[in-house]
């Protein structure tokens, strides 16, 4: 993929990155809000810490937030619990710790920013652009290098000189 700012047409507009204001709390971070957000590229990832898939994605999430955030990416994990005991706070804290998930973490229990963003899947990707417009979609695992190719051309697109076109994957 051309990572040129000039190819913006070739990612669609999927609307606006909904808030994260109706999280239920925040690990790793204070409250991050879309609004705060504008400016930067943010990868934001639907979770749930006993989903297979996710964990297998999750070594992905790490390397992109390692590489991409001192240029301008900021991954937001964003925990939705599909079973009840998901739903223990104790419980995603220790995930957290245990899976080492450095970045910043919505708690989102009651499913608000899940049904802001229409989401019906875990895990989910949704790649958001400088201007705080979701440009792509990703829903399950796999695809690790076309995702991390977005985050290049959104990078690119945003302002950022410093991207490289070999990744992590």
């Amino acid at each position: 993929m051309n990572t040129q700012p000039s190819d913006r047409h070739r990612l669609p507009v999927h609307g606006e990155m909904p808030s994260f204001t109706r999280a239920t709390g925040w690990l790793n971070s204070l409250p991050l809000t879309a609004e705060g957000l504008r400016g930067k590229v943010v990868l934001v990832n639907f979770w749930t810490y006993t989903c297979i898939n996710w964990m297998r994605q999750l070594p992905y999430l790490r390397a992109w937030a390692a590489r991409y955030t001192n240029q301008g990416l900021v991954v937001v994990g964003v925990h939705t619990p599909e079973f009840g005991f998901e739903a223990d706070l104790d419980n995603v804290v220790r995930a957290v710790r245990e899976l080492k998930v450095e970045y910043p973490v919505a708690i989102d229990s009651d499913y608000a920013t899940w049904s802001a963003f229409g989401n019906h899947y875990w895990p989910a990707l949704y790649f958001g652009d400088a201007d705080g417009l979701i440009r792509q979609r990703h829903f399950g695992e796999g695809k690790y290098e076309v995702s991390e190719q977005v985050i290049q051309y959104l990078l690119t697109e945003g302002g950022s000189t410093e991207v490289k076109s070999s990744g992590v994957v």
